[in-house]
């Protein structure tokens, strides 16, 4: 997947919206990051990840614990195309959820 196809997939998540933070560019709901990409370098991007898939996950080639991000929770991954459009599409989504459900009933409610 290429970057453009990348950033209308997650405009496409209810309540998404982007935004530049410490050179980055930031996919967000309600503010509250669920994707950064170094758009700068490599094409690297970090994005939220269940504690309990993340072993599994960091024992895979081209993928790491984030860094500066909540250890064992954020992964970064080198580029698009570590992960095929399927599972990049499930880990987006799945990343969104998570900072979701942290958020408020109400404001969970209203993506819904």
């Amino acid at each position: 997947m290429d970057i453009e196809s990348f950033r209308e997939y997650c405009l496409s998540l209810p309540g998404t919206t982007e935004g530049m933070k410490w050179d980055h560019l930031c996919f967000m709901i309600e503010e509250k990051i669920y994707v950064i990409i170094a758009i700068d370098s490599d094409g690297s991007f970090s994005i939220k990840c269940n504690p309990d898939d993340f072993d599994a996950l960091t024992a895979r080639a081209g993928i790491q614990q984030a860094y500066h991000m909540a250890k064992r929770q954020w992964i970064q991954i080198a580029s698009l195309d570590v992960l095929n459009d399927k599972e990049l599409k499930s880990r987006v989504a799945d990343s969104r959820a998570m900072v979701l459900a942290k958020l408020p009933k109400k404001t969970q409610a209203k993506y819904g």
